[in-house]
């Protein structure tokens, strides 16, 4: 199944973040066997020749990439639609006006207001043009960040205005930063417009994810029991520290005896 297809179905998923430069990180990751792989250009300084790499990277290694794109950027959003990736990501959308204009981005006329110009995502030229422009927009998934309290207040609408988002993915973080409690992720009052997102995507039958960086179990559980059906937990750099922190911490065992 395409990752479009199994978020469709909402099936569980899972997959880890990209935020460093070096495109192998892709290819290591991709062989993994996660479901997808979450390309950082929002807070990272991934270059569009890194991320070029990237999604051939992990494409040579059978996984999907999605990518989170800076918030309102129209050129970003149309490069990263170019280069064929399976999913895009807007963070930051605070209501249902908002997130239409950004899904139009991804969408050919009459639908939207991408301008024709794909390259990778029709194979350069091998693939048919009109068919694209008719149905290449299955093709990829469609992601909005659900990290503003605005955003759950508008949500019925958001959902019910725009057939064209695929998934919605819980920014903690961010969401308990607009409400005046940055960092307490796990707050009543955060949890809160937690439940309220969790039962208009059951109502209307939406994937409905999350992104993390600790990846612990635990946590994990916790929200899949929320009815979290989406997880996107650690990443590279965290990878790489604990990683190196365990190697570290059992040498100096190893010398202390």
């Amino acid at each position: 199944m395409t990752l479009r297809e199994k978020v469709l179905a909402k099936q569980n998923i899972c997959g880890t973040h990209i935020t460093m430069t070096d495109p192998s990180i892709a290819e290591m990751m991709g062989y993994i066997g996660f479901d997808f792989i979450w390309i950082d250009l929002e807070h990272a300084y991934i270059s569009f020749e890194q991320l070029y790499s990237m999604i051939n990277c992990a494409k040579a290694a059978g996984t999907a990439t999605i990518v989170r794109v800076p918030q309102h950027d129209f050129t970003y959003t149309k490069k990263v639609m170019e280069m064929g990736v399976d999913g895009i990501i807007f963070p930051m959308i605070k209501n249902a006006a908002d997130a239409e204009e950004m899904i139009k981005y991804t969408l050919y006329p009459p639908l939207g207001n991408r301008g024709y110009g794909p390259k990778r995502a029709v194979r350069y030229g091998l693939d048919d043009d009109p068919e694209y422009i008719k149905n290449g927009y299955a093709k990829t998934c469609r992601f909005i960040q659900i990290e503003q309290e605005s955003a759950v207040d508008d949500l019925e609408n958001i959902v019910k205005n725009n057939p064209y988002i695929d998934g919605y993915i819980f920014g903690l973080m961010d969401l308990s930063g607009s409400i005046g409690e940055l960092g307490n992720c796990l707050g009543e009052n955060n949890l809160k417009l937690v439940k309220r997102t969790i039962e208009v995507m059951n109502k209307y039958n939406k994937t409905i994810g999350i992104s993390m960086t600790p990846n612990d179990e635990e946590l994990m559980r916790t929200y899949f029991d929320m009815g979290i059906n989406m997880i996107s937990s650690g990443a590279d750099f965290d990878h790489i520290v604990k990683g190196a922190k365990t190697t570290f911490e059992n040498a100096k065992k190893v010398f202390s005896k």
